[in-house]
């Protein structure tokens, strides 16, 4: 009888084992599920695999030094306008924001009339998401960083963010349109993800684009609403 409660205790130790096995495989991939950047940064879980959206103050910071690429970047001392800023248009339509990615170019339309085209630079380390978005937050600065080694970037005062999302792309994924200061290639893919422009375009599309700018941060609402943001095509190689 003594033989058989050991090999009960043996059998039950062995199970416990295997069920502790078991939990840890589990446990470890969940932790990879939700964080897929850590296979393979090219799935990353947001456009800025670090900072997200995190920072949603839109404050200018005082430290304006940068990394990209590997080299340091120096932010421009943008002015900060806090105060409400008027939406530019004739009003002559719904207002529409479209981005080709074969093209590297963004439009905006009023109704059927074209008032913008700039060119942009899309996805390179990351792809850009097609589909269509709305634009439910605009940031006059924000922070942002991302990428591993070689593509690693951590750049502040990033100027005239506007977030976009969709049901398949949530807001947590950080995808943007927004100002670019740290490269000046435009037209080809150079992101890891987000639409860059030249700061210049970028400030004309934000003091445009919907919702109307209150102040460093704006978010949709329903009586103020966020354009429409479609993006299709293909990025060249």
């Amino acid at each position: 009888m003594a033989k058989k409660r050991s090999s009960k205790k043996t059998r039950s130790r062995s199970l416990n084992g295997a069920a502790l096995f078991i939990g840890i495989l589990a446990a470890t991939l969940g932790i990879f599920s939700f964080a897929p950047n850590l296979l393979n940064k090219k799935t990353s879980v947001c456009a800025n695999s670090i900072s997200c959206v995190r920072d949603l103050t839109g404050k200018y910071e005082e430290s304006t030094k940068g990394v990209f690429l590997g080299r340091e970047v120096t932010a421009p001392s943008y002015a900060v306008q806090d105060t409400p800023q008027h939406v530019l248009g004739t009003t002559s339509g719904p207002k529409h924001i479209s981005v080709d990615l074969s093209a590297q170019r963004l439009y905006a339309y009023e109704g059927e009339t074209k008032v913008y085209d700039f060119p942009v630079s899309t996805g390179k380390w990351a792809p850009t998401p097609t589909g269509e978005f709305k634009i439910w937050i605009k940031l006059r600065h924000t922070r942002m960083s991302g990428g591993t080694g070689a593509d690693y970037y951590n750049l502040p005062n990033v100027p005239y963010t506007m977030f976009y999302y969709n049901e398949s792309v949530p807001k947590s994924r950080g995808f943007s349109l927004h100002g670019a200061y740290w490269h000046n290639n435009f037209g080809y893919p150079m992101s890891h993800g987000c639409v860059n422009m030249r700061p210049v375009d970028a400030e004309k599309i934000f003091d445009w684009a919907e919702p109307a700018t209150e102040a460093s941060i704006t978010y949709a609402t329903d009586s103020n609403p966020g354009t429409t943001v479609t993006v299709y095509g293909e990025a060249p190689k």
